[in-house]
């Protein structure tokens, strides 16, 4: 079984989460021990929002990458028990239920409980951003 960042890299749906991973040097965080949970958006979910301007910006960078990690393994049914999901960057992610489907923050959940060898991905159709002072997304 693979880990999480060779798991995305053969998946082949995750080119800009894994350039910005690389632009972060958040690339060996996925391939280390886990147990960890990516959310991870597929290149669709990036095509919603300015990538150069997250990228611009590395601290906004990893600030927003982190937001997707979370230090332990938490998959659909832990997901379905909880409200909220604390992550790598200290914020939390909230979870609802909205018509009959799992929305975490502004994501729908697409694929769930990806197994890898250092925990677990779930797909999702959006980009987690952190609140930023005098930042805005209009995808949000």
């Amino acid at each position: 079984m693979n880990d999480i960042l060779t798991t995305l890299k053969e998946h082949g749906s995750f080119t800009t989460l894994l350039g910005a991973l690389k632009k972060a040097g958040l690339e060996n965080q996925l391939s280390e021990a886990g147990p960890l949970t990516l959310f991870a958006p597929n290149d669709e979910a990036f095509a919603r929002i300015s990538i150069e301007d997250l990228e611009s910006d590395l601290e906004k960078l990893n600030s927003t990458l982190t937001y997707h990690i979370v230090t332990e393994k938490i998959d659909m049914a832990g997901i379905e028990q909880t409200e909220n999901i604390y992550t790598l960057n200290g914020k939390h992610l909230t979870v609802q239920l909205d018509v009959g489907q799992y929305k975490i923050d502004n994501a729908y959940l697409v694929t769930t409980d990806i197994q890898c060898s250092n925990g677990l991905i779930h797909v999702i159709d959006n980009v987690f951003l952190p609140k930023f002072s005098g930042w805005y997304c209009a995808c949000c």
